[in-house]
């Protein structure tokens, strides 16, 4: 089995976040990147199936400048086979989900994995537009991920239980909350990063796409209201609040 798994560039959750050029664009002045969260699940799945004797190879692609490669080379350290670096400055989810569509076309892979979501821009749309680009099933948010012969059985959180799906290979998935199971991320150890430093990481050369989306503004969170104190004593008080500033009642 080849599995071709997305690997995100994002700021660390604990990032203070600036912009500049008329908030437009991300302040990346001290700003610490990791691999997303739900990529890093993802990878962590992928490699304790290859522990258990499923063969695989697994190949991490990112579409990004050099400055994206520290990331990918932990994804090398925690186990990935090889990896691949679009070179170019990741615009809008159309155009990365294009260039990874073109990747999977060159290298014969059984599935794509993606993240849920991204943790900077929560857009949740990738794994969808890589699957229409390719024409391939997809499944969103998947919860489980367990291979059966020629098949692998998900699962999706739903309301009011969990949807259990069936998928043959080729298929798009996104990895959700449980994906991996009763485990944590796989932390690279010193054998890893001296071995990632070995490993092919191929750089590559964009197709043309232009994108369709562009920055207009962001904006910061309203800073939080200073908290206000209520008697247990005066729940008419506490209603109020609840009512008239809150307005959660």
């Amino acid at each position: 089995m080849k599995a071709l798994i997305c690997i995100g560039h994002v700021p660390d959750t604990t990032s203070k976040i600036k912009f500049t050029d008329n908030d437009t664009k991300f302040d990346t002045t001290d700003i610490k990147y990791i691999i997303g969260p739900y990529e890093e699940l993802a990878l962590t799945r992928l490699l304790d199936l290859k522990d258990a004797g499923t063969e695989m190879h697994i190949t991490a692609v990112n579409v990004g400048t050099a400055e994206t490669e520290p990331t990918i080379r932990k994804a090398l350290a925690m186990g990935a086979d090889d990896a691949i670096r679009i070179n170019s400055e990741a615009t809008d989810n159309l155009f990365i989900a294009k260039q990874i569509a073109e990747v999977y076309k060159n290298g014969d892979y059984d599935v794509i994995i993606t993240g849920k979501e991204s943790i900077d821009y929560n857009g949740g749309q990738l794994e969808g537009m890589i699957a229409e680009f390719l024409n391939l099933p997809s499944v969103s948010g998947a919860s489980k991920f367990e291979i059966n012969g020629d098949k692998v059985i998900l699962e999706q959180e739903i309301e009011g239980g969990d949807l259990k799906l069936e998928a043959s290979f080729p298929f798009v998935v996104s990895a959700g909350k449980g994906f991996l199971p009763e485990s944590e991320p796989r932390i690279p150890n010193m054998r890893g990063i001296m071995m990632a430093r070995k490993k092919p990481l191929q750089v590559i050369e964009p197709v043309a796409h232009d994108a369709v989306t562009e920055v207009s503004k962001f904006y910061l969170p309203e800073p939080k209201p200073a908290c206000k104190m209520v008697s247990p004593d005066n729940v008419e008080e506490l209603v109020t609040l609840l009512h008239e500033e809150a307005k959660v009642i």
